[in-house]
């Protein structure tokens, strides 16, 4: 099992528009938070829920969630009333902190405001522990739980994963071979912290006894600036609409000690990756889910700028872990032919909670079936073609909408495009595009299908290309294809 030292004291833990915050003050704030849940009578068993924005003190509170061997579920501050009665239904977090936000909720039970844990408080207190919190002593095994995610489904309640202690030691053991931040420097984290994604930075940089530096959101103008300028950034966790944006800005470069932008978060554009590097911006895209406990392949990060070859890999299966690519009757199908992903090994989830999803997902020798599509080559760099919710099957064809997305993007006049699949009497489903123009002008859409029937084959090719202004989005930057779905059935209202 991977091991790691305790950080120093005295090493930056967290940075913010708010200041400094070392190890020693996350060290101080977990005997404060300890005698905080117990105080509140917390069951120190059931897992302590988070609604909450992004904030110094959501990441405390998670960080001292991690020290303290005590199970946490960060809920999405965007979710809908019935989404969140659902999940706190199910996990019964014994104890909710909310922000003034999201305190309006009745049925969310035993509830307190994240004010109770403000740094300044909490660190100004002397605190003295009561008899319950000196005799606890957190005993970290392997297999313990130490949170529970939902995944992003795009029909129903989405799947309750628990993570266990073991996944997150493996992955980050994994990736410090590839990538890991020098101490007293800064991973920037301006990723929602409600995914596996961002906490992972949080619990990887406390493994590792390196830095974060923490906004709100993310801001253009101050990421291009850190990432330029500042010496004490070496890494960044974007996602590609973001890479996007800061490649927008004309001579964007990052400075000299700068180690890498970590990409992920869905299908990556080649053409993407291909200007980034030509930029000398080092970029590592790699492949993960909730399931893995976030990444679990990467490319290498190569000097100079990352250039690694082939561009639209997103580079091997961190080992010990395993990795198949089958065909429709469970087979293995070998390199370079395309079919579904599976995956086996210590960074992968048990099953989902409360088994939502019985016998599915996993084989009877333990391969768990990620429903992504892709392929290996003989160097087993894996090659993402389709992610499990997303792939259109048209006519008996299975279309990749991000393979289409990438060829509309390169016609002149599209700025962004976004493809899904609609149900369809004659085809099953008929792919459909919406897109965004690099000026405010109409696009002919019989100009764009016939470009694109000059690249790729015809059944890919949108049957119906619809244009907006914009793409609906959700905070970490990934279409919201649903409201897509919505805005065409609109137009079809108002057509008709």
């Amino acid at each position: 099992m991977p091991s790691f030292a305790s950080p120093d004291a005295e090493n930056l833990f967290l940075a913010s528009k708010n200041g400094l915050r070392t190890y020693a003050e996350l060290a101080l704030f977990s005997d404060f938070f300890l005698q905080f849940l117990i105080d509140f009578d917390h069951d120190l068993k059931k897992p302590v829920g988070f609604l909450a924005s992004s904030s110094d003190e959501l990441i405390f509170c998670i960080g001292a969630c991690w020290q303290l061997g005590i199970p946490f579920i960060c809920f999405n501050p965007k979710s809908t009333d019935e989404e969140l009665q659902y999940q706190v239904n199910e996990l019964q977090p014994g104890l909710i902190i909310t922000d003034e936000d999201h305190n309006h909720h009745d049925f969310l039970g035993n509830q307190v405001g994240i004010a109770e844990v403000r740094l300044e408080r909490a660190l100004s207190i002397d605190v003295e522990l009561g008899r319950r919190a000196k005799r606890y002593k957190p005993n970290f095994k392997p297999e313990d739980i130490f949170g529970y995610f939902f995944t992003s489904g795009t029909t129903g309640h989405p799947k309750i994963v628990p993570l266990k202690r073991r996944q997150m030691l493996f992955a980050a053991e994994a990736s410090s071979h590839n990538f890991k931040p020098r101490v007293n420097h800064f991973w920037l984290l301006c990723l929602p912290l409600n995914h596996i994604g961002g906490i992972s930075i949080i619990l990887r940089s406390i493994l590792y006894g390196s830095g974060i530096y923490r906004m709100d959101e993310f801001n253009i103008n101050a990421v291009s600036t850190f990432l330029s300028e500042n010496p004490m950034f070496q890494a960044a966790s974007l996602v590609p609409t973001m890479l996007k944006r800061l490649l927008d800005i004309k001579g964007f470069q990052t400075h000299k000690n700068f180690q890498a932008i970590l990409l992920g978060g869905g299908p990556i554009d080649s053409g993407l990756l291909r200007e980034a590097t030509e930029w000398g911006i080092p970029v590592v895209s790699s492949y993960g889910m909730t399931e893995t406990c976030a990444q679990i392949a990467a490319n290498p990060l190569l000097k100079p700028s990352g250039t690694y070859r082939p561009l639209k890999s997103v580079g091997n299966i961190f080992e010990p872990n395993q990795i198949e690519i089958r065909d429709d009757q469970n087979r293995d199908i070998g390199v370079n032919n395309s079919g579904i992903i599976w995956l086996k090994g210590p960074q992968v989830f048990d099953g989902y909670y409360k088994k939502q999803k019985p016998n599915l997902s996993f084989d009877e020798d333990g391969w768990f079936n990620t429903g992504d599509y892709g392929h290996l080559n003989a160097n087993g760099h894996l090659f993402i073609e389709s992610r499990r919710t997303d792939l259109i099957i048209t006519g008996g064809e299975n279309v990749s909408p991000f393979e289409v997305e990438a060829e509309l993007e390169k016609i002149e006049p599209i700025r962004e495009a976004a493809v899904f699949g609609v149900d369809d009497k004659e085809w099953g489903q008929k792919v459909v595009a919406v897109v965004v123009a690099k000026t405010h002008d109409l696009l002919e859409t019989e100009s764009i299908q016939k470009t694109l029937k000059k690249r790729i084959t015809s059944y890919k090719v949108p049957k119906q290309i619809v244009q907006a202004d914009t793409l609906p989005r959700t905070h970490s930057g990934k279409v919201i294809r649903e409201e897509l779905i919505k805005l065409l059935k609109e137009r079809k209202r108002k057509d008709s």
